[in-house]
């Protein structure tokens, strides 16, 4: 099982310090005035002006033709697949990608696609892995028409996919009739961590999108960019999924907010999450990944104690986080504090020692 929910415990205190994810994160004071400020219409006809307004500023940020908005980022790659292949067709993604673990199997339920799983360390195939899984088109196999990447690859560790190997895989897909999806649900800690432009990174990727609920800090939403003649047909399965809104506009708001105040400030995330395995990795026997952006994988096994058990004990003292693929993930984002990292080290110290 690749995700373990926190444990409950009726007993609990109250959570202090929130680790389980970066889609735990508020809206700020100055996002909900910008919510409650926005002027707004009939999303569903293209009637909200500020829909319009962020679909517009994505596609730029992107690099794209076009953009349309959807409640959430499993909705966009849901919709992003049933455009791009046909009942029986194949995909091609990292083995814990997303679409494959963490999207209740909605690309084969709706669209009848099988998804072929690709290995590579830290979430990551390889252009090589990538080339060798493909296979002449005959009537004995599925057509291979799309390959999908995860940036970050979550599961890998929040780790970026070079530039370099972004391209390659284009190129190999390209050649091979082969259509391209970036998952980028954290695509702009990627472009902060590295200084690559988002356009330069999604150059080349047929289809992309951006999470606003993760570290952008927004309640709801993601938005999903390609070309006019692509988005045209997303946008007639967002209708058909019952993603079509209306006054959406409150919350394209604080989409637009985020883009304005929250992007740069993914910095400070990364700075917390290299803080946090530093200091997990002075306790003797816990064993850490180091981060590449805002996500911390460790085990502390071999201090004695088991993930689930030190889990728990965080629980009891106000720390939320939970185990994923048999490791323990704690998230950082806009409501951790550096003083909070520096609290969560001194109680995996503690809990170690009475271990």
């Amino acid at each position: 099982m690749l995700y373990t929910p926190p444990p409950r415990d009726p007993d609990a205190p109250p959570v202090r310090i929130n680790l389980l994810s970066d889609t735990q994160t508020r809206p700020t004071p100055a996002m909900r005035e910008a919510m409650a400020r926005a002027e707004v219409g009939d999303e569903q006809i293209g009637d909200d002006p500020t829909v319009n307004l962020l679909c517009e500023r994505v596609a730029d940020l992107l690099g794209k033709e076009a953009a349309v908005f959807m409640p959430s980022g499993t909705m966009c790659n849901v919709a992003a697949t049933l455009v791009h292949c046909r009942p029986g067709d194949e995909i091609l993604a990292h083995e814990s990608a997303h679409i494959i673990a963490r999207e209740g199997g909605a690309h084969a339920a709706l669209g009848g696609f099988q998804i072929t799983p690709l290995p590579g360390a830290d979430g990551q195939f390889s252009p090589e892995t990538f080339r060798k899984a493909l296979h002449p088109r005959s009537r004995y196999q599925p057509p291979q028409v799309l390959v999908s990447v995860e940036q970050t690859a979550n599961i890998g560790g929040g780790t970026i996919w070079k530039k370099g190997t972004l391209d390659e895989i284009v190129a190999l897909a390209k050649a091979n009739g082969i259509a391209t999806h970036m998952d980028g649900a954290r695509l702009l800690n990627a472009t902060v961590a590295t200084g690559i432009p988002a356009p330069a990174m999604a150059a080349g990727w047929d289809s992309a999108w951006i999470d606003f609920s993760k570290g952008l800090g927004a309640p709801i939403g993601g938005v999903l960019a390609g070309s006019r003649e692509f988005i045209d047909a997303a946008w007639q399965w967002k209708q058909r999924l019952g993603g079509s809104m209306r006054q959406a506009g409150i919350c394209a708001a604080a989409c637009i907010h985020a883009l304005d105040h929250h992007v740069r400030r993914l910095a400070d995330d990364h700075a917390n999450a290299r803080a946090l395995a530093r200091g997990l990795s002075q306790i003797a026997g816990i064993e850490v990944q180091e981060p590449e952006t805002n996500l911390v994988f460790f085990k502390p096994d071999g201090a004695g104690i088991s993930g689930d058990r030190m889990v728990t004990a965080l629980r009891r003292r106000g720390v939320l986080l939970a185990m994923m693929d048999g490791r323990i993930r704690a998230c950082t984002h806009l409501d951790i504090t550096a003083a909070m990292i520096e609290e969560t080290i001194g109680y995996v110290r503690e809990i170690v020692r009475t271990a």
